[in-house]
């Protein structure tokens, strides 16, 4: 199998880092980086828009680079025979943006005074800011940007609508786009603020490799590499013993979750360490399942203690119940294990129990559970979810921690990595036991935390997607995200498609 593309997601600085690395260490001319960049552009606006483009593209160019992208594009679809209008403002450009703007308006880009009446298009080209720009737009620049926003068409933005800060991604506003088409990489505000861009297509323009440090986006491509194969003569103990311990009394719902996702990942065998009145709920709804009595509650029973040396990997946390005798019990769980563990719920409420025992682990907090286990940094979790996962690692023992949210970002010493599948669905109580059985099939077939936690987050939101295409997203439940999981392992098993200059294309999360 092909090896996937490196997706790197960035910050503004780090993009302009990868770009003057182009100039410099690869040689490589800025005017060709912006013709590569230009006629990607092109193409894909041509793809997306192509009815639309033939009633005429208006191109609203800023003074910088992104401006000169902007004129490239222009040029481009006007060689196609589209006819293809350009506005900019009457200040100083850079000489990139002003050689492009020249060879525009010689080629027979019409130009159109910024004041005037524009005309009707079909599609507006928004090249006035790039990724650099982090505030409000301002002055003669917010005034274009506005008529950007209330002229009508639909908007391509170039790197990213005007007023959205690509670091950041605060939308100051008033740009929306329908397509935003950016350059070797996503930057951190196309995923922060998936409403603001629209679909997302990274395209490919001759940048020299990233960083191996940065972050890297999760794709369908490297979850097919990295999904363990079945051979033809396994057993059920080669596919994954999978241990699920919690499902109090009036709970055992969330143990089932996590049982329901590692029975669809291909798990050989799954045991739930459950109270009795659960394990009778479990047998009635669940008969596939393995099943151990326990209390709960330190010291561990003998069955529980056999159950857990058993174990492939160990789901801790789905409907544990919380307080001073729970918590004793999950410290003494973790103590016990050798297997992998996955900590969720509410063994994430469990105070340093990420530092407890000898066990490789991933935890996989939301926002207020990140806080709960990790205090010292607990304001990153909702100001800097990039860097709060690698920043919550020194209070870990051997672990991945996976910050749920918009996007999903894990962290482990090998690295970061980056999920952006889902949609709003996933926002529903439930949704993280069916992860936590999902990574933890994954730890049993012998993957990373690293690559099991990335392999997770992107296989869950992806059936969330299929899902909410029968079902919507409003009605769709975590059940019905499990059931999703059978027709994504058909989907991949054809190569996902290769379409230069085109490295990845995130479609906007489905709201219905």
């Amino acid at each position: 199998m092909r090896e996937p593309p490196v997706i790197p997601v960035l910050t503004a600085a780090e993009a302009a880092a990868w770009d003057a690395r182009a100039r410099a260490a690869a040689a490589i001319p800025s005017r060709v980086l912006m013709e590569s960049a230009g006629r990607a552009a092109a193409l894909v606006i041509a793809r997306a828009f192509g009815p639309a483009i033939h009633r005429g593209v208006l191109v609203v160019a800023g003074p910088g680079n992104n401006g000169g992208d902007g004129w490239v594009v222009a040029r481009a679809l006007h060689a196609t025979g589209v006819q293809v209008r350009g506005t900019d403002l009457p200040k100083e450009r850079s000489p990139d943006c002003e050689a492009n703007r020249t060879l525009a308006l010689a080629a027979g880009v019409e130009y159109v005074e910024p004041g005037a009446p524009w005309p009707a298009a079909g599609l507006i080209v928004d090249a006035l800011l790039g990724t650099g720009a982090s505030e409000a737009p301002r002055g003669p620049i917010a005034e274009l940007a506005r008529r950007v926003a209330d002229h009508g068409p639909p908007v391509a933005a170039i790197d990213g609508p005007t007023g959205l800060d690509l670091t950041s991604g605060t939308a100051h506003g008033p740009v929306r786009a329908q397509l935003t088409i950016t350059f070797g990489g996503l930057r951190r505000g196309h995923l922060l603020a998936r409403e603001w861009v629209g679909r997302v297509v990274v395209v490919e323009m001759g940048f020299p490799p990233p960083d191996p440090a940065w972050p890297t986006l999760v794709t369908d491509a490297w979850a097919q590499r990295a999904l363990p194969a079945f051979g033809a003569d396994m057993h059920k103990g080669d596919r994954g013993r999978v241990l699920i311990v919690g499902g109090d009394v009036g709970m055992a719902g969330a143990a089932m979750h996590a049982a329901r996702t590692a029975f669809a990942c291909g798990a050989g065998l799954v045991k739930l360490a459950l109270p009795e009145p659960s394990i009778r709920a479990a047998q009635a709804n669940l008969p596939d399942a393995l099943t151990v009595a326990t209390a709960l509650a330190a010291p561990l029973e003998p069955a529980l203690l056999e159950a857990i040396d058993w174990a492939g990997a160990i789901v801790l946390g789905p409907g544990l119940g919380r307080g001073e005798a729970r918590s004793a019990f999950a410290r003494a769980v973790v103590e016990r294990a050798a297997a992998p563990l996955v900590l969720d719920a509410d063994a994430l409420q469990v105070a340093g129990l990420a530092a407890v025992g000898r066990a490789p682990r991933v935890l996989t907090p939301h926002p207020g559970e990140f806080a709960a286990q990790f205090p010292a940094v607990a304001v990153l979790a909702r100001g800097d979810r990039f860097a709060a996962p690698a920043a919550a690692l020194p209070h870990c023992r051997a672990a991945a921690v996976l910050l749920k949210g918009v996007p999903t970002v894990i962290a482990a010493e090998a690295g970061v990595r980056v999920v952006a599948a889902g949609n709003p669905a996933l926002a529903t109580g439930g949704t993280g036991d069916l992860l936590a059985g999902t990574i933890a099939t994954w730890l049993a077939r012998g993957l990373s935390p690293l690559d099991a936690a990335a392999l997770g987050a992107q296989v869950m939101g992806r059936a969330a997607e299929q899902s909410a295409e029968a079902r919507g997203v409003r009605a769709t439940r975590p059940e019905d995200i499990a059931a999703g999981y059978a027709g994504l392992w058909q989907l991949w098993t054809e190569p996902v498609t290769i379409d230069p200059p085109i490295l990845v294309a995130l479609d906007p999360p489905a709201l219905v």
